[in-house]
């Protein structure tokens, strides 16, 4: 009997220790369960973005190539368009959340007018020792600096472009006005340089590498790098006032963002000795440059425009071109710059991001 007491006595307890053990796995497994709940990925956000085919845009190229978007469990998928006024309509209305594109009268003039969007990144700018854009004379024209430009052609893009603003800056810069010269709109890159090749201007602005193709095939000569003349904002990334809503997507777009501005700049915007040479991964970011802008790297090579290294916006800069703008009645009334600008998003991402 003794023996077989002990022999049940044996059994219950093992059995209990299994019921405990088995409660025990369950209560684990429920805390694990709410930990997993607890450090799940953000939630999947589908954005579109609103781009054209230009070397600018090598950080969003960048950012898909890379998977920078999706590691924030970013759908960032391209929408291409022809021009850059129609991106920041489609981005004020809500058919693209992202629009990259140049910051001009127009956009300004929309803002007036009660649409909404916010600028809240860098996605190109005139900087000092960088090329990016430059006033040209022809080659064998008897000008010499800007100041002999009183009476004459300059040729730009559009009325209200950022050509404008540029050509009426420099002249500014050197004692002249609008006033003093004629502006003569081209309608696009192609027509200023044919204007310049057949003197039918006396100047024009031009980008890269635009400049370079110019200068090599022997019809234009440099007078002033925009860049060493003024800082100056020509174009941002913008957010629908959806997208801007969604804080958490909005940052988390923003730190893939500058993480990719991070990957181009330390690729190819790093100088030593004053002088700009290829940095880590340079042929694979004129790679992906190259297959998003159907262009031949060596083109690419000539023209890569200055881009902050957090994508940061030159935030000033917008109030100099709204107050100019005004001034020159190209668009219809001030604005309020604190209204379509929003650094503290990227600056929330990029403290994420880390060093």
């Amino acid at each position: 009997m003794k023996k077989s007491a002990r022999i049940l006595l044996g059994a219950a307890l093992a059995l209990s220790l299994t019921i405990v053990g088995c409660g025990k796995s369950e209560g684990d497994q429920g805390t694990g369960q709410q930990a997993g709940q607890a450090g799940q990925a953000a939630e999947a956000v589908k954005v579109d973005i609103g781009m054209l085919k230009l070397t600018s845009s090598a950080p969003l190229f960048i950012g898909i190539e890379k998977g920078f978007f999706k590691e924030e469990n970013i759908d960032a998928q391209a929408k291409w368009f022809e021009a850059a006024q129609p991106i920041a309509v489609a981005t004020a209305a809500g058919s693209v959340d992202v629009g990259a594109t140049g910051i001009t009268a127009s956009l300004y003039n929309m803002v007036a007018g009660g649409q909404k969007l916010l600028i809240v990144a860098d996605k190109g700018r005139e900087q000092k020792g960088y090329s990016s854009s430059a006033l040209l004379f022809p080659s064998d024209s008897p000008l010499k600096s800007i100041e002999e430009l009183k009476g004459k052609k300059i040729g730009i893009t559009q009325t209200g472009s950022t050509y404008h603003y540029m050509a009426g800056r420099l002249l500014e810069n050197h004692g002249l006005t609008l006033n003093d010269v004629q502006l003569v709109p081209l309608n696009s890159i192609k027509g200023l340089m044919e204007a310049l090749k057949s003197k039918q201007v006396d100047a024009i602005l031009l980008n890269e590498p635009n400049i370079s193709t110019v200068v090599e095939e022997g019809y234009g000569k440099v007078i002033a790098q925009v860049g060493d003349e003024m800082d100056y904002q020509t174009s941002g990334i913008f957010f629908s006032p959806k997208l801007a809503e969604n804080k958490d997507a909005a940052e988390r777009f923003l730190k893939a963002y500058a993480k990719a501005t991070r990957y181009y700049y330390d690729a190819v915007l790093t100088q030593k000795d004053g002088k700009i040479v290829p940095g880590a991964n340079y042929d694979e970011v004129v790679g992906i440059i190259a297959k998003y802008t159907d262009q031949e790297p060596d083109m690419i090579k000539k023209g890569l425009p200055y881009i902050d290294r957090d994508g940061k916006l030159l935030e000033s800069d917008i109030k100099t071109q709204v107050d100019w703008y005004a001034k020159e009645k190209l668009i219809d009334k001030a604005i309020d710059t604190t209204e379509i600008v929003n650094t503290q998003l990227l600056e929330e991402a990029v403290q994420k991001l880390g060093k």
